[in-house]
């Protein structure tokens, strides 16, 4: 059983989903792909695997990078995982490009070789955005563009984070943000 529950985060309301396996959905309210993974068999509560993805997200938006991972289920194909496997390897507090992400992916499977492109869109479909995180991964060029969280979201956490953003091509509805004030 699927069991759901809301978290008040600093950039909105966050929705939580877990089986019995481990978290299987982590959405910003209203983003591209909310809750697409969801079915309709589901129940509203608390188990033991959202209040340590809600221990998670607390410390993260507290400004530390979290110790831990709460238990994660992917849920989609073989590629799909590989690739949101792989965006963990992306150090806290740094970006990478689709491209890179794609060529380590193909590194550690013989003859899978995705496209920045093909990346991009299994990235955009990521179910546990900011503990997998997509937030992370930007085109060649630097733009923040093309995170289903949206452009604010994305910044918001890279700013917290304590990323570079030198290198990064910022938007200007984003240019004179604030960084997230500690929880």
């Amino acid at each position: 059983m699927v069991t759901v529950k809301y978290y008040d985060s600093p950039l909105g309301l966050i929705f939580l989903a877990a089986d019995d396996t481990g978290l299987i959905g982590l959405w910003f309210e209203g983003q591209k792909y909310f809750a697409q993974t969801l079915t309709r068999n589901y129940q509203t509560g608390s188990t033991p695997i959202l209040e340590s993805a809600v221990r998670w997200l607390r410390a993260y938006f507290s400004g530390e990078k979290p110790a831990f991972t709460p238990p994660l289920h992917l849920i989609g194909t073989d590629c799909q995982i590989a690739v949101w496997k792989r965006l963990n390897s992306i150090p806290y507090g740094t970006s990478a490009t689709y491209g890179e992400i794609g060529k380590r992916v193909a590194a550690a499977r013989t003859g899978f070789r995705p496209s920045p492109q093909a990346v991009g869109g299994i990235v955009s479909q990521n179910p546990i955005s900011i503990i997998i995180p997509s937030h992370r991964v930007v085109p060649a060029n630097g733009s923040l563009t093309g995170y289903a969280g949206g452009v604010i979201h994305r910044a918001r956490l890279l700013m917290l984070e304590k990323t570079d953003m030198g290198s990064l091509l910022i938007p200007a509805s984003v240019s004179d943000l604030q960084p997230l004030g500690v929880v």
